[in-house]
């Protein structure tokens, strides 16, 4: 807010006046959320691959990075769209600021978005052989499918801290007492595990009932812990007199609480429960139905969790 200029030196007098409202909004969810959902599939579908041979997966290699693909796009193109003036993204290649998250994390997403379709090509057109002939390039990438192999492992180091720079970024926000960087770490962690293992779900019929149970075990392992991760803050948040204040906004009769519960419900327990379940039965429509509910749930876990730290006025 400017207070008075000065018409001899034109300098301008201004107050800090804190923004009202919510500045992250439901953009910034949707971003979280596709990187989650673009990092997990690699990080799941690395385990499944350690755990089984190829042929109990026999589309996993193409679908993985595909799927990874589609949602890291969406994150990069909400990323850009929430900027301000998207074209200064280009000085965080041109002039880097190597001390600052948001540059290193941009490096990181676009080398690991890079790789990732590189193993998107390499793995579509091994995997349907007609088309490499078609285009004439079956021969060259039959000869580079090692390729593959050799890139998959850095693509999995680099899934990781591609999930978790966000929550750096969140705890560098000043006076956001409940975001802080061990907890969100986490919960990013969990997220990404869910969101890989739920994805994955959609296209596991043609798998083997092992390698569709590894599957379950991972979804029930990240819904329970991303639940106890939740219920920790929300119970036993006692870091400061605003983290309280902030969790009054999912407290009972809060403006967020039937939302916060519901997600809790859709997206961690009632997927748990599920999950356990479809080990046994080999349910392919369960399994499908609670990787719906945990991708649902988590959307609106995040957004909620997102959004009740801005809801405090900082003044």
């Amino acid at each position: 807010m400017v207070e008075h200029t000065i018409n001899a030196t034109q300098a301008v007098v201004t107050l800090d006046v804190p923004l009202p409202g919510i500045i992250w909004g439901w953009m910034i969810t949707l971003n979280m959320w596709a990187k989650s959902v673009g990092t997990g599939v690699i990080l799941v579908g690395a385990f499944l691959l350690y755990r089984h041979k190829r042929d109990a997966m026999p589309n996993l290699r193409w679908v993985m990075p595909l799927i990874s693909f589609v949602f890291l796009n969406i994150f990069l193109l909400f990323t850009l769209t929430d900027l301000h003036q998207p074209y200064r993204m280009i000085n965080i290649f041109l002039h880097p600021n190597w001390t600052s998250a948001i540059t290193v994390g941009a490096w990181m997403a676009s080398l690991f978005t890079g790789l990732v379709t590189l193993l998107m090509l390499i793995g579509g057109l091994d995997a349907f052989p007609d088309l490499g002939r078609h285009l004439g390039v079956a021969k060259t990438l039959r000869q580079k499918s090692a390729l593959y192999e050799r890139i998959f492992p850095f693509v999995v180091l680099l899934a990781i801290p591609v999930t978790l720079y966000t929550a750096i970024i969140m705890a560098e926000s000043s006076a956001r007492e409940l975001w802080q960087t061990p907890a969100e770490v986490m919960q990013m962690m969990w997220a990404a595990l869910l969101a890989g293992a739920a994805a994955l779900t959609f296209v596991s019929r043609s798998w083997s009932q092992e390698s569709r149970k590894d599957l379950m075990m991972v979804l029930a392992t990240a819904t329970f812990f991303s639940f106890m991760m939740y219920m920790g803050e929300y119970f036993f948040s006692f870091k400061s007199a605003e983290a309280e204040a902030t969790l009054a906004y999912v407290h009972s009769g809060g403006a967020y609480s039937t939302e916060f519960w519901f997600a809790m419900a859709l997206g961690f327990v009632a997927p748990f429960f599920l999950a356990l379940s479809t080990m046994k039965s080999d349910n392919v429509t369960l399994m499908r139905f609670a990787a719906l509910l945990a991708l649902v749930g988590l959307y609106l876990a995040k957004d909620v969790w997102l959004k009740i730290p801005q809801m405090l006025p900082l003044s």
